[in-house]
């Protein structure tokens, strides 16, 4: 985790929120890719994904595998599809424009408050998300209006260990990250 000098709030709010952490959600295009998509002429859709990441995941889902996973995005792709499969996503939602109507019906689904949600984000499209979960996170290059709405603003970039920065943040907050590191003692 590395702390952002652009950060909303202090250190101490922002570990206080991710101790309640049980459900990270975040977009896919702009946070766990760059943002740049290649499409074929049959329309299949190429991304670059980080293995930080995807490290990350797992990490998460051994560690603290009471933690949900989402991933809520507005296009739709067989790649995304399959990239959450791997990385044991509980709860993949494509071609969604409401992205906070997606997120109440998993919390519905699992009896979580969205004060205990984590949400990383990176477009106007993420706003009103963001403003209605516990913790708001964003990459260092999200739009401008994104940056002034969430807690905390990473210094990677999408598609460049964002996801891994918060996954740490909030592993660190519960005290579950030592013990992911004896695993590679």
């Amino acid at each position: 985790m590395a702390w952002s000098k652009m950060m909303k709030k202090d250190k101490k709010d922002i570990i206080k929120k991710a101790k309640k952490v049980k459900l990270l959600a975040s977009d896919v295009d702009g946070v766990l890719t760059r943002g740049e998509i290649i499409i074929f002429n049959d329309g299949e859709e190429i991304k670059v994904w980080n293995v930080k990441d995807g490290m990350g995941y797992g990490i998460l889902s051994r560690i603290s595998p009471k933690i949900k996973t989402a991933w809520i995005t507005g296009r739709k792709s067989l790649q995304v599809e399959r990239r959450a499969k791997d990385m044991n996503i509980n709860y993949l939602v494509q071609s969604c424009m409401s992205k906070k109507e997606a997120l109440e019906k998993i919390l519905m689904e699992n009896s979580f408050k969205a004060s205990e949600t984590a949400y990383i984000g990176d477009d106007i499209v993420d706003i009103p998300i963001l403003k209605v979960v516990g913790l708001s996170l964003c990459p260092a290059d999200a739009c401008e209006e994104v940056k002034q709405c969430v807690d905390y603003v990473s210094i990677f970039k999408g598609g460049e260990g964002v996801v891994r920065d918060v996954i740490e943040l909030v592993m660190k907050a519960k005290n579950d990250w030592k013990k992911s590191l004896e695993t590679y003692k």
